[in-house]
C-alpha cells in the first residue's frame, strides 16, 4: 500500500474536498475522457446522488460540478476566472473546455439532485454524461468522490481490491498496510516511522522534491490560517455565521503581556488556528486537505502550536512531522475511510486528530511505539462522531470541532510521551472500529444533514 504525502496532503479550494474537490476532479476525467473519443459531444449533464444531492447546495457542490465541467480544476483554481466562467454559464448556458467546443449545458435542466435514488459504491457519487446534436445520451461515466479530493470510476471502485499485495501495486521498499507492519519494520531497521515514509517516497521523487512538496504545503496551509486570522465578517450560505478566529486572536495579542494568565488559555490558540482555517474553507477559499477540506484544520494548528508556542521548535523538523502524518492518513483511508459520507465525522476529524497527534509526538522526539500510540488516544476518543452540517454547510459544527480536535491532538502526543510505547488498544484495532462503527451509522448521520444538530437547530 502506497499512499504519498501528496496523497493525504493536497491543495485546493474549499468547502469540502469531497464535494467541491471530487466533482471538479470527474469533471476534468470526464473532459479528457470525451476528448479521446472519434464523436463530437454537442452537450454534457450531470446527475448528483447520494451525499453529493442531500448536502450538495450547501457543499457548493453545483458550482463545482460546473466549474469541473468547464475544465477548472481544484488545485489551480483561480477565483476570478472561476466566477466569471459561472457568470458566463448562466447567461449562455454554455461551456466551453479547451479541446471540445461549445457544449450545451444548463444547470437548470442538466444539473440534477437526484435524492431518490443512490448509487450504490458510495454515498458521494455522480453520473456525467455527454449528448448528442439530438440531446441522447452517447457517453456515461459514473464517478464516486470517496473523500480527500480521491475520485474514482465505477469500474474502478469494483476492482479496488488489496493494492498493497497485487502485482501492479506501485514497489517501494516499505509497504506496510497496517500499523502492525509498520511498527515491526521500523524495529527491525532501526528507522522513524518518517524515515520509512521518506524512502517510500524516493521511488516517485528526490529528496529535495519531497522537501519542497512539503514545504509549499504548509507554506499554503500557514497563508490560509493567517488569512483566517486576518479576516472577520460573516460567512457565506445563510445561517449568519460570524467569522470568530480574528477576533479571538486579537484579544490573545492584547493578553499576551499579561502576568496570571491561566493555562488553559493555550486551548484559545489552538483552537482559532484551526477555526481561522474552517473559516476560510467555508467562504471557499484555498486550503489542503489533511486528510479533508472539512478536517482541514486539525494538522496545520497543531503545527502551529508547536511552531510558535513549543520551546526548541523548529521548521527543519516539518518533513518529520508531515511524513509521520501522512503515514498514518494512509492507513486510516487504505483501512477503513476518511469520508464523512462514508463514516461520519470521526473519519475527517477524528482521521486528522491522529494524523496530527502522531506528527507531533513524532518531533517531540516520541519512538515508533509512541507515535502509533498517539495516533491510537487520538482516534479512540473521536469514536462515533458523526456529520450532521447544518443546512448542509461545512460551519456548524465543523469549524469548532477542528479546534476540538487539535486540542485532543495534542493531548494525546502528550500522553504517548509520557508512556513507554505499550499500550492496551492498538492503533489497527481503532481503525477497525472507526470502519465498523461507520459502517452501522445511520445514513442520517453521515453528511445527508438529516439528523443530528442538522435538525435541531434553526436552519436561519
Amino acid at each position: 500500500m502506497f499512499l504519498s504525502v501528496f496523497d493525504i496532503f493536497k491543495i485546493g479550494v474549499g468547502p469540502s474536498s469531497s464535494h467541491t474537490m471530487g466533482p471538479m476532479v470527474a469533471g476534468g476525467r470526464f473532459l479528457e475522457a470525451l476528448r479521446a473519443q472519434p464523436f463530437r459531444a454537442h452537450g454534457l449533464r450531470a446527475s448528483l446522488h447520494g451525499s453529493l444531492a442531500f448536502t450538495g447546495k450547501g457543499h457548493a457542490t453545483d458550482r463545482a460540478t460546473i466549474l469541473g465541467l468547464a475544465g477548472f480544476l481544484p488545485e489551480t483554481l483561480d477565483a476570478e476566472a472561476a466566477e466569471a466562467a459561472l457568470v458566463l454559464n448562466r447567461e449562455t448556458r454554455v461551456l466551453s473546455p479547451a479541446g471540445l467546443g461549445d457544449l450545451a449545458f444548463d444547470p437548470e435542466r442538466d444539473l440534477i439532485f437526484d435524492f431518490d435514488r443512490a448509487l450504490p459504491g458510495h454515498a458521494n457519487g455522480m453520473v456525467l454524461m455527454a449528448t448528442d446534436a439530438q440531446g441522447d445520451v452517447i457517453s456515461r461515466e459514473v464517478y464516486y468522490s470517496i473523500g480527500g479530493g480521491f475520485v474514482l470510476t465505477e469500474a474502478e471502485l469494483a476492482a479496488k481490491g488489496d493494492d498493497t499485495r497485487s502485482d501492479d501495486a506501485p514497489r517501494v521498499p516499505w509497504p506496510f498496510a497496517t500499523a502492525a507492519e509498520m511498527l515491526d519494520m521500523a524495529e527491525k531497521s532501526g528507522k522513524s516511522i518518517a524515515t520509512l515514509k521518506r524512502e517510500n517516497e524516493r521511488t516517485h521523487r528526490s529528496d529535495a522534491q519531497i522537501s519542497a512538496g512539503i514545504s509549499r504545503i504548509w507554506q499554503v496551509m500557514r497563508d490560509c490560517m493567517d488569512r483566517g486570522l486576518a479576516t472577520g465578517g460573516t460567512l457565506p450560505g445563510g445561517l449568519s455565521i460570524r467569522r470568530r478566529a480574528s477576533a479571538i486572536h486579537d484579544a490573545l495579542k492584547a493578553e499576551a503581556g499579561l502576568n496570571m494568565k491561566a493555562p488553559h488559555v493555550i486551548n484559545d490558540w489552538m483552537s482559532i488556528y484551526a477555526m481561522a482555517v474552517n473559516e476560510e474553507n467555508a467562504a471557499g477559499g484555498q486550503v489542503v486537505t489533511a486528510p479533508t477540506n472539512g478536517a482541514a484544520g486539525v494538522v496545520p494548528a497543531v503545527i502551529r502550536y508547536w511552531l510558535d508556542h513549543v520551546p526548541g521548535a523548529s521548521e527543519r523538523q516539518l518533513d518529520e512531522f508531515m511524513l509521520t502524518a501522512s503515514a498514518i492518513g494512509g492507513l486510516i483511508k487504505h483501512n477503513a475511510s476518511i469520508s464523512g459520507a462514508e463514516c461520519g465525522c470521526q473519519a475527517e476529524v477524528g482521521s486528522a486528530s491522529a494524523m496530527a497527534a502522531a506528527g507531533l509526538c513524532a518531533v517531540l522526539g516520541g519512538s515508533p511505539e509512541q507515535v502509533e500510540n498517539a495516533a491510537e488516544i487520538a482516534l479512540e476518543h473521536h469514536l462515533g462522531m458523526t456529520c450532521d452540517p447544518v443546512r448542509g454547510l461545512v460551519q456548524v459544527p465543523c469549524i469548532e470541532r477542528n479546534g476540538l480536535g487539535a486540542i485532543k491532538a495534542v493531548s494525546a502526543a502528550s500522553l504517548a510521551l509520557r508512556g513507554d510505547g505499550k499500550h492496551f488498544v492498538p492503533l489497527d484495532a481503532a481503525i477497525e472500529t472507526m470502519r465498523q462503527t461507520g459502517q452501522d451509522m445511520s445514513e442520517k448521520y453521515k453528511e445527508t444533514s438529516l439528523g443530528g444538530l442538522a435538525v435541531n437547530v434553526p436552519n436561519c
